[in-house]
């Protein structure tokens, strides 16, 4: 994340990846609401309905290896954090069914404008995708080769202003929302695909 109210990838949350019903992204940056991300367990439960569509707590403990009573709390912690829903088309099911929300815009706060533990949960979640991202990069440069084309990649030096690296960033999800789709949407061929991005000055 950014120490700027900016942009930041979010898979994780990676429903946040993708734009919603109407094309547009609804804005998540109020630190109690950031705070339900900043668990393990968590950010797997929606990489697992990123991926594989919506579930239940007993579909979700059998696929993640944990209880059902587990599941359930850090759903309802995901649930009022605003990061999944119930699924409508299934009121009459005996569980409920839950998905990411999608059109997500996840941002943090400033560092000026959080407390010292809001800032210390935001560090958390740092070092969570942190550790991921670095498992990525490795698995990229073992496997890429081999990989008939599903992993690409791309290395690049420019000289930008401020604004231009913003106008970048804001083309990069532009181009998010152009290819965002969820597993319910895709077609037979498709496979959930890591996308992350990130810029920083050369010196």
């Amino acid at each position: 994340m950014s120490d700027a109210a900016e942009p930041e990838p979010t898979p994780d949350a990676e429903a946040g990846a993708n734009a919603g019903p109407d094309g547009e992204r609804r804005a998540v940056s109020d630190p109690a609401a950031l705070k339900a991300l900043a668990h393990p367990l968590r950010l797997k439960i929606l990489r697992h309905l990123a991926v594989s569509g919506p579930a239940t707590s007993t579909t979700l403990a059998a696929a993640l290896g944990e209880n059902t009573g587990t599941l359930s709390y850090h759903l309802r912690r995901l649930e009022r954090g605003g990061f999944i829903e119930d699924v409508p088309e299934r009121p009459n099911s005996r569980e409920r069914w839950w998905r990411a929300v999608r059109g997500l815009d996840v941002r943090r706060p400033a560092q000026d404008e959080m407390t010292d533990g809001e800032r210390a949960v935001a560090g958390a979640l740092d070092r969570m995708r942190l550790d991921e991202d670095i498992e990525l990069a490795r698995r990229f440069t073992e496997e890429q080769a081999e990989s008939d084309g599903w992993m690409r990649g791309s290395r690049s030096l420019s000289h930008l202003t401020k604004e231009e690296v913003t106008a970048f960033h804001d083309a990069y999800l532009d181009l998010l929302t152009r290819f965002a789709r969820g597993p319910e949407d895709a077609p037979p061929d498709a496979k959930p695909v890591l996308l992350r991005w990130f810029a920083l000055p050369a010196e």
